[in-house]
This record gives C-alpha cells, structure tokens and sequence, in this order.
C-alpha cells in the first residue's frame, strides 16, 4: 500500500535528520499528520487522538506510537518494522487520569532516550498545550526544543513522483470545478452544489478516483463573496449573484486547489470591472516566476499591477501546497506575499490566489502551479475567466469574460 518507493521515504528520513543535526535534535517528535505520512506512509483518519511518529537520529526505522486500534493501520500502510509499531491501550484516550503523552515519556525513557534534545511541533494543530505539558513531566530529564516547520521545509521541494500525483490531483479539480459550475443555478441549493463537487473530486476521473481533500468546498454567494472562508447552508442561489467556488483535487494526500468565481446571469458592474485586473495580473505574475526569484518579488508584481488601478491586497498572493490532511491543504512554509526571501526553486508548487474582497462582493480566479527550471507551469487547465451561467438551464452554459 506505500505510495513511494522505499528509496524515497528513506531519503526523506535522511534529509530531516540533517535538518535534525542542524538544530541540535537527537529526538524529533512529529505530530503533524501531513509530516508523519510524508515520512512514514501512514495514512488514516485516526489524527483526532494523540499520535506521533519518532524519528531518532541515531537509528534507521522511525517508530509509530498510536492507539492500539490504529497499529494494523501502521503495519498496512508504513514501511516501518512491525516491531516498531508501538500502540498504546485505549484507556489512555480522551481519558481524565491517563494521557498518551504519558505513555510516550515512559516508552522513550525505556529505550534510553529520556534524556536527550528532544525536538516538538509545537505550533501544530494536533499537538495541544497539555500534551506538550504532560510530556514535559513524563520527560524531566529531556531539553525540549522547537522543532516547528523542520519537516514541512523538507517538503518543500517535490519528486517527480508528487508532482504526478498531484497532475492527477489537478484532473480531479478541473472535473470537479466543471461539475460544480454547472450545478449553479438559481434556485438549486448551496448544499446541493456542494454534494456535486464532493461527489466529483472523491470519484475522481475513470483512470484515478479522488481522496477527501483537507478543506472543505467554500461557497460564499452574493453580498459573501467578500467573506472567502464560508461554506454554504441550505438556502438557494439568485439570479444576478455571484459564487465564489474554490475546491482542491486530491489524489493520494497531495492537493491541486482551483479557485473560480460564477455568475449567475449578467454580473454585475462592479464585477465585470474587477475581472479583467484580476485575470491580467495573475497573468502576468505566471509570466514572471522563475527560479532564484523569492516569493516576496513574485508578489510584487502583483502588487505592482494593482497599483495601475488604485487597488491594494492586504491578503497575501499564495502559498507553499502540496500533502496535507485537515484543516488545511497549504504546507504552512513559504508564502508569495511582501518581504517573504524564500527563494523558489524547480518543484516547489504554489497556490497563486490574486482574489479580492471588499465590504459586499468578492472575485477569485486563482491557478495552482509547480516552478520549473525555466519558469512555471500551472497544473489546471480550467479556462482563467469569470464564468457566466444561464441562471436557469441546468444544460447549457452562458458566456465568460477574462
């Protein structure tokens, strides 16, 4: 069931425990879901109780430590030995006395690791504030250290493997977004519209079928288009409003996100003016990426194409993507926004997002692309455009503008 060769994930290891001996870690605590599958091949949705992935500087194999009910997930889907599948027994769960932490320390201390520089995820989502203080005290001897983002900037840069996954990934979002535009239609639900694109990228095309994605489809209509982060409800879309539609394909944990903004009939003044500066400039940020430029001078042609027209973004223009699990597809590394001096290089993959969203509407055209030796190339092949739709006939579609 691994999803890379065995060459690759022990490269990965050796590649983090550079960054380890770099930081002054012998023991590297990983907590981050996306970071244990990236090192190890696990994958389940097992991230809602304490789990950990231990990568000792010193030794070969990881060790997985996890609920006991989880381990035949870990011997199925990791290339790690049996017997460094460590489970811990179930009344050490969402438990008032016990925590796994607890039994984390006491494993460590067994295998004489207790006390040594211990490196921690600590601004993680799965990694908790008493976790980290239960740890601490089963570990008295250990000095923790901030491991944040070690492995995440070893996922950086891609193999060519990710990238196929996530071409195949962006297959998935180019069906999902063509479905889900044409399910938009006065008086459907918002709901509904979000069944259809669920529906489209878990299904996947004939040749791949598709894996939840880490967030949600976003379906903000009319006056909250201005507020990109809303899902949807059960009320129905109107004719004259707009959709603001971004969803990502995923294939085997790696995301290709698309965002496209639908109009449902005539748009509005205002949107039919915004669009053209939207589109031009995301064209001609595409245009200028090439490798050894940061992502702060990536972002300032951005900037600088607004100014044209009077018009600044506070939001910043991308980020770094790629694996992930919930609640967030982006890799929490470089980001294309003012003073970032990450510099790009070949096989790093973006989301490029040039929205804008102001008090009572909203407009997002945005491309996922991979760095080349060259330049870019995007991964989707959606049409760069606003999308204008019949508001009534679930067959045919409407115009564009771009």
């Amino acid at each position: 069931m691994l999803s890379f060769d065995i060459v690759e994930y022990q490269d990965r290891l050796s590649k983090t425990k550079q960054r380890m001996a770099e930081s002054g870690i012998d023991v590297l605590l990983i907590t981050d879901p996306a970071n244990m599958n990236y090192l190890s091949g696990y994958d389940a949705w097992s991230f809602y109780v304490h789990q950990m992935l231990v990568i000792i500087i010193d030794e070969p194999q990881p060790l997985w430590i996890g609920r006991y009910q989880d381990a035949n997930g870990a011997r199925a889907t990791t290339w790690i030995y049996d017997d460094n599948i460590i489970p811990y027994p179930d009344y050490y769960v969402q438990s008032e006395t016990y925590h796994p932490m607890d039994f984390i320390g006491e494993i460590l201390k067994q295998i004489g690791h207790g006390n040594r520089y211990v490196g921690v995820e600590k601004d993680n989502y799965y990694f908790t504030a008493k976790a980290y203080e239960r740890l601490q005290r089963s570990l008295p001897n250990a000095i923790f250290k901030d491991a944040d983002l070690l492995v995440n900037y070893v996922r950086i840069i891609k193999s060519d493997q990710e990238i196929e996954y996530m071409k195949r990934a962006a297959e998935i979002a180019d069906k999902a977004m063509t479905e889900g535009a044409k399910s938009i239609r006065t008086g459907v639900r918002e709901c509904d519209a979000a069944a259809t694109i669920y529906y489209e990228v878990v299904s996947g095309t004939k040749e791949h079928g598709g894996d939840y994605p880490a967030i949600v489809p976003l379906l903000p209509a009319g006056e909250n288009t201005g507020a990109p982060h809303l899902t949807w409800s059960d009320r129905t879309f109107k004719e004259g409003e707009s959709v603001i539609v971004e969803l990502a394909g995923c294939y085997k944990r790696y995301h290709v996100p698309l965002a496209r903004t639908v109009s449902l009939g005539k748009p509005s003044n205002k949107l039919q003016e915004i669009t053209p500066i939207v589109v031009n400039g995301l064209n001609e940020v595409l245009d200028s990426v090439k490798p050894g430029m940061t992502c702060g001078e990536v972002e300032s042609v951005w900037r600088n194409s607004l100014k044209k027209h009077g018009i600044e973004k506070e939001a910043r223009l991308g980020y770094s993507v790629g694996l992930n699990y919930p609640p967030d597809w982006g890799e929490h590394t470089a980001s294309i926004r003012r003073g970032d001096s990450t510099i790009i290089k070949p096989n790093m993959t973006f989301h490029l997002i040039p929205a804008l969203w102001f008090d009572d509407y909203g407009i997002e055209i945005s491309e996922s692309f991979r760095v080349t030796e060259k330049g870019c190339e995007t991964f989707c092949d959606y049409p760069r455009e606003l999308i204008i739709q019949d508001p009534f006939d679930m067959n045919r579609h409407g115009g564009r503008i771009s």
